[in-house]
């Protein structure tokens, strides 16, 4: 027949041996090692296993991106041969026909990552939503999201290419590729993740932002997750909040001389304090680490903080305000008002404007103590940044400024 002298071809060319599908008895326990809607849309059939290689039935074995995904599903190395494909079509009738009921294939991934709000994400209700509930994508994404907890990844990446794709966490602040899924799967693994993020998943032309939270155990973890469109799909990435993060200033990773510095400002009535830094250096945490030492009966602490921050680190006894451009709370607003409730102690979460910086240092020379954080790699270069954002210098000279620069290390 034509499929036969096309599947002699097909094995000569390519160097693969060619079976006769008919003469193979197959295995159940073989034949549960693929799901069975990727047989049926493939027109693939696994006949046999050693080791961790599984063969595979297949009419086209130069289709790369169908043995890529195959592998995906199924963890092993993955050896073509070549059947012809109407008898492939049969048999995979027949052998689905007998075991159809028993062929769902699970991976291992732990049973104790659960979206929190289930309920918000039965609501979302699109096609692309359906197919990202396929549960081979589910298992997928939280074995990527318990891995990267158990890592102690900070960030997770889901980055799709035009060859390939890969996931990749950053551990002590270096990326690493965990996983390279097969390509096709990009669309899925968006949408999965968009629905967990509560965000619009037929939305692929503009940026996203949402958030997840999801039980680990005895707790909860947030993820803050942003949808980036870019020429090969959307690329997605999670950052971790840090809601029960460890506010022990032996353990933040500053040496010591940076430690007593920093320590030595904090005692300090009044002025400004200045942690320092470049992006995703630790500078959130070494705040709320002071503002945790000084927290005490006897003072009164104001923050103002935007979205993420604030939900990330819960102070009791501290009164902390969220920033809302929408109704015009802005930090400058914030620290206008916190001078009229009698503030000891003030935390602004960045200054980034002449604004802020002018009202910030307001507050430090009128009798408080006033703690910030600023872009900026060294002491020197944070006080080129106030200059830079028009910051009279004498203004910064009277604050009693005392920079504290934090460099980025592996510890944070």
């Amino acid at each position: 027949s034509n499929c036969r002298y096309l599947a002699l071809a097909i094995a000569e060319e390519l160097s693969v041996p060619v079976v006769d599908i008919d003469s193979i008895v197959l295995n159940p326990e073989t034949l549960k090692k693929i799901d069975d809607k990727l047989i049926r849309k493939h027109q693939v059939l696994p006949i046999f296993e050693r080791g961790n290689c599984l063969f595979i039935a297949i009419s086209d074995p130069t289709n790369q991106s169908t043995l890529d995904e195959i592998k995906f599903h199924t963890k092993m190395d993955i050896e073509a041969v070549v059947v012809e494909a109407d008898k492939l079509a049969k048999v995979i009738e027949r052998a689905l026909e007998v075991f159809d009921t028993s062929m769902k294939y699970l991976w291992n991934a732990p049973a104790n990552i659960v979206l929190v709000d289930e309920d918000a994400e039965a609501e979302t209700g699109t096609d692309d939503e359906s197919e990202a509930e396929e549960a081979h994508i589910i298992k997928f994404v939280n074995k990527m999201l318990y891995d990267a907890i158990k890592m102690g990844a900070e960030v997770i990446h889901f980055e799709p290419y035009e060859k390939y794709y890969r996931v990749r966490f950053r551990v002590d602040g270096i990326l690493r590729v965990i996983s390279t899924p097969p390509v096709g799967l990009s669309r899925k693994l968006a949408a999965r993740l968009k629905v967990m993020a509560g965000l619009d998943v037929t939305e692929r032309r503009v940026p996203q932002h949402g958030r997840m939270k999801i039980k680990y155990g005895r707790g909860s973890i947030d993820f803050r997750g942003s949808i980036m469109p870019t020429r090969f799909g959307e690329k997605i990435v999670l950052r971790f909040l840090y809601g029960g993060a460890n506010l022990n200033i032996e353990i933040l990773g500053y040496e010591e001389e940076q430690k007593q510095l920093y320590l030595k400002a904090l005692r300090n009535p009044h002025g400004m304090v200045l942690v320092t830094g470049p992006w995703d250096s630790g500078k959130t945490v070494s705040l709320y680490a002071g503002i945790n030492i000084l927290n005490e009966e006897g003072v009164n602490i104001s923050t103002v903080e935007d979205e993420d921050p604030i939900t990330e680190i819960n102070l009791p006894g501290v009164n902390q305000v969220q920033v809302n451009e929408k109704t015009g709370l802005t930090f400058a607003k914030a620290i206008k008002e916190f001078l009229y409730q009698d503030p000891d102690i003030i935390l602004v979460g960045e200054i980034r404007d002449l604004e802020t910086g002018n009202i910030t240092i307001k507050a430090a020379m009128t009798g408080h103590l006033v703690l910030s954080t600023l872009y900026a790699n060294d002491a020197p270069a944070t006080l080129t940044r106030l200059l830079d954002l028009g910051i009279p210098p004498f203004s910064i000279a009277d604050a009693d400024y005392g920079p504290t620069p934090l460099s980025p290390t592996l510890h944070l």
